[in-house]
């Protein structure tokens, strides 16, 4: 699960670096149902990313960033 939705972020982030709006919605709508099937089993943090469409943050934390820096949440340090 955790696969598929980096391949889809990825390809979110692509497509509005590309401004492309067609892929956009596509790859959102991606990101939304993936998020959606997979949120019981997902880890708290990249829920609250995807959630809150910190998709950066989220494909950060996918790669195993420990760096992720603090939004206007307020959020805790990345996973350990």
């Amino acid at each position: 699960m955790e696969r598929d939705i980096k391949n889809s972020v990825q390809q979110l982030l692509d497509a509005i670096e590309a401004r492309d709006g067609t892929r956009i919605a596509v790859a959102m709508e991606r990101v939304d149902d993936l998020l959606a099937r997979g949120r019981a089993s997902l880890h708290p943090q990249l829920v609250h990313f995807l959630q809150n469409r910190s998709y950066a943050k989220a494909l950060m934390f996918l790669g195993g960033a420990s760096d992720i820096p603090v939004g206007a949440c307020g959020g805790r340090a990345a996973r350990s």
